[in-house]
């Protein structure tokens, strides 16, 4: 009996070509959309899965009290961790990390191997603790876990990272120098297996923290927050129980390191403190409102994605369906006959079950192959490296039942409709008209123009905010500045070669700093008050930057009031320029020039206001900025007098050669940083925009195969029309008004779910694009144009046809 089923089937699939090409080819894009996004799921939920007693490693974190708001924080003073194991028996281990580029030997450095080795540039440094490899349980390449971080100065390094700096070698014991400095040698104590890709932990370089202060007395300090803090939980914890046991902390440590503090704000900030115990694979997805060196997943998109692959499988569906309900008369006199020689109506059901399962299974199939060939674009279009499983065991089991499902799903509709045919009606020739109704086919076409349209318009209004986020005024000028990395290792020098840069003809300005005002460069977070008022006013919290002379003219910034740093000024070392925002949360008044204020450290008096600047994401509000004259030397701007910013690039690298022979120059762009920074929104609206051409072409499809039916079904109609006297104008219209009218439908019902979304989702951002009525104009006359174009060919092509070949017959 199934070997009948599948002949039928594959005879109907034969004997209907134009229509089993759509539900395939509809089908088969959108399981490759699905496969492509399941791939993506499937990685972002994959992360930090693979460390053994994962499900006991914990990150702290902790809300705090931002001036009534709620803030969440993973950044730890530096002898939490230690309390942490000391004071409480749940603790079986705790480990920190600390990859600030703040500090010296984290985040980049250039690397040198001992004795006279080239200088190499690398990223991914951090300090941790020896707590760490343990709680991991990192595999060894080389070396001993147990004490790999033991020792004073010792470093372990990637297994990548081993390879290529000693090749077919055993590295431990060999020295590394950072940044040119010979004074102090890092002793390979281990190589690691690479941290994996699906780890938000992507780290080469492990520096010791053993026998580490950053300052005199940080060790002991509970006012800094430096360190990321990681537990291991013995089994059986429970961890609310323990979260709420920390808050014995606020009063036996941070209560007091707070003493100098108005008692108010004091009991404010030691009250804002609650701590929450992060489980290691919540972190990548679950960290969006954290500011720290990492780099973070959302789960949102994860959900995002999944929707949008859902729809566009539905959308698939629904052409299934439609075709299948709408060719029911082409199938009615088969079902007829077999009713009435003895099929049951369970035999036509299994018949029609098993020839959507094939239409699934050759989509499967071609989707597979299109997923394959399109994911190097989209390994681009989500900043993955994602591979299909072919090997894994399970993935081909998966494919059968999906099709399988997939198929029977889409299929049990129109199984049930045609197997319900009345078979003495049917053979009367009385089904054909009854094919006609099309309120099912109506709602479910109105279903896919509303996901489509809804699609379109959040493509735009995402294109519409990227747009604005790049072009509006930031404050700052961050279009032809070159940025010279590294120049640390210049030494003394390192002024002079800013002096030098000067002197090019297509140089403007050069400026000697590595705080900048987009992210990936230093930041350093502090709190200020009026000179005298530590303990008599609410602290106003702010960056804490170290600029030199040039840095306001080379970043386009400008001094509303005051004047800029002078290095032939002496007091200007403890001067300091405030933005607005900082000037206004001090309350320094209309005269801020001459005021005194403190970060803990000596007074500095304010010698100039610069105009309020986009520093951060524009996620968030502008915040306080306090800049003091100095030199901090990791980075040099350069602002150049031409648009066409790489033909500077010959004269720069002369200069540099001057000053270091044996290093090659790395440099950057500016205004690249700065677009670097929204990523994540340029990544959406490539996501968005490729989906919803998608969906537009399975929809088309879908009525491009429908609008042919319904020309074939009123064939006869338009014949009598045309004999009558009807214009070609007149019957395209009358074949396209239906369907026109649906898409109008669906436009209507997508225009207020897209501006709820696209409404909710700007909320993420301070600084936003509006969302104009023409958007939704637009995306209405696109689809229905778009609609229009797909019906009228079928339209045009009956309103054209000979209309005696259609009545011939009667």
């Amino acid at each position: 009996m199934f070997r009948n089923y599948l002949k039928i089937a594959l005879r109907s699939l034969q004997k209907q070509k134009m229509y089993s090409v759509i539900k395939i080819g509809g089908f088969a894009l959108s399981i490759a959309a699905c496969l492509l996004i399941a791939l993506f799921i499937r990685d972002e939920l994959s992360y930090d899965s693979q460390w053994p007693d994962g499900d006991r490693i914990y990150r702290v974190i902790h809300e705090y009290d931002n001036n009534g708001k709620v803030g969440m924080s993973a950044h730890f003073q530096a002898p939490f961790a230690n309390t942490l194991k000391a004071e409480f028996p749940e603790v079986e281990r705790a480990g920190r990390f600390m990859p600030s580029a703040l500090f010296y030997g984290a985040g980049n450095n250039l690397v040198m191997k001992a004795p006279d080795g080239e200088s190499i540039y690398e990223d991914g440094f951090t300090y941790a603790d020896q707590q760490i490899l343990d709680m991991l349980q990192v595999p060894m390449v080389y070396g001993k876990r147990e004490h790999a971080l033991d020792e004073i100065n010792s470093i372990v390094i990637s297994k990548r990272k081993s390879d290529k700096y000693f090749p077919n070698e055993n590295p431990i014991g060999k020295i590394f120098y950072l940044n040119n400095d010979k004074t102090r040698a890092f002793k390979i104590s281990g190589v690691i297996e690479n941290f994996p890709n699906n780890s938000h932990l992507r780290f080469d370089f492990l520096l010791t923290l053993k026998g580490i202060e950053l300052w005199n007395g940080e060790q002991q300090n509970w006012l800094a927050t430096n360190y990321f803090t990681y537990v291991q939980l013995r089994p059986g914890t429970n961890v609310k129980q323990f979260e709420s046991k920390l808050e014995s902390i606020n009063k036996k440590y941070i209560y007091g390191a707070f003493a100098g503090y108005k008692p108010e704000e004091r009991k404010r900030i030691v009250d804002g403190y609650k701590y929450h115990m992060q489980p290691l694979r919540d972190i990548h997805l679950r960290s969006g409102d954290m500011r720290d060196a990492f780099q973070y997943g959302d789960i949102r998109f994860v959900w995002l994605f999944a929707g949008v692959a859902s729809f566009i499988l539905l959308i698939a569906c629904v052409n299934f369906i439609n075709l299948s309900t709408a060719k029911s008369a082409n199938r009615a006199k088969e079902v007829g006959l077999r009713k009435v020689v003895g099929s049951h109506r369970l035999d036509l059901v299994k018949q029609f079950l098993i020839e959507s399962t094939i239409f699934s299974v050759f989509s499967f199939i071609l989707g597979l192959l299109i997923a394959w060939a399109m994911l190097p674009y989209f390994n681009t279009l989500s900043a993955k490296s994602l591979t299909i499983p072919w090997s894994s065991w399970w993935f081909v089991p998966l494919l059968i039942s999906s099709a399988s499902v997939v198929g029977i799903l889409a299929g049990t509709y129109p199984s049930f409709y045609l197997s319900a045919f009345n078979p003495i009606n049917v053979l009367k020739g009385q089904l054909s008209k009854g094919s006609k109704n099309a309120r099912l086919r109506s709602v479910l076409v109105v279903f896919q123009f509303t996901t489509s349209v809804i699609l379109i318009i959040s493509t735009i209004i995402i294109y519409q905010q990227m747009q604005f986020i790049l072009n509006r005024k930031v404050g700052f000028d961050k279009d032809q500045v070159v940025l010279i990395q590294g120049t640390n290792t210049l030494g003394k020098e390192v002024k002079n070669f800013r002096d030098e840069l000067k002197k090019l003809s297509q140089v403007k300005d050069a400026s000697v700093s590595d705080y900048l005002p987009v992210d990936g460069f230093k930041k350093n977070d502090n709190n200020f008050w009026n000179e005298g008022k530590i303990n008599a006013e609410t602290p106003a919290n702010g960056q804490y930057w170290i600029v030199d002379e040039n840095y306001i003219n080379t970043m386009g910034m400008h001094i509303v009031e005051g004047r800029n740093f002078s290095s032939e000024i002496r007091s200007d070392t403890l001067g300091v320029i405030v933005n607005q925002t900082m000037a206004k949360n001090l309350n320094l008044g209309i005269n801020p020039i001459g005021k005194r204020i403190t970060n803990g450290d000596p007074a500095m008096h304010v010698i100039g206001v610069v105009e309020d600047f986009n520093f951060e994401s524009m996620r968030g509000n502008i915040r306080g900025l306090c800049m003091t004259f100095g030199i901090s030397p990791d980075i040099i701007s350069v602002k150049v007098t031409t648009a066409d910013v790489g033909s500077v690039i010959p004269a720069i690298n002369s200069v540099w050669r001057k000053f270091s022979p044996n290093q090659p120059i790395r440099y950057t762009f500016f205004d690249e940083s700065f677009a670097s920074m929204y990523k994540d929104v340029q990544r959406m609206g490539w996501v968005f925009t490729s989906f919803a051409v998608l969906a537009i072409i399975i929809a088309c499809l879908g009525l491009f195969a429908l609008s042919a039916f319904m020309a074939e079904q009123r064939s006869k109609e338009v014949g009598i029309r045309k004999v009558l006297g009807a214009s070609v104008t007149q019957v395209t219209s009358l074949l396209s008004k239906d369907f026109i009218r649906l898409v109008l439908v669906s436009i209507i019902i997508a225009s207020p779910i897209a501006w709820w979304a696209m409404h909710t989702w700007l909320q993420d951002f301070a600084y936003r694009t509006p969302i104009g009525v023409w958007i939704f104009f637009g995306a209405g006359i696109f689809v229905v144009m778009i609609a229009l174009t797909t019906i009228s060919f079928q339209a045009i092509k009956a309103a054209v046809a000979n209309p005696v070949k259609s009545l011939r017959a009667e």
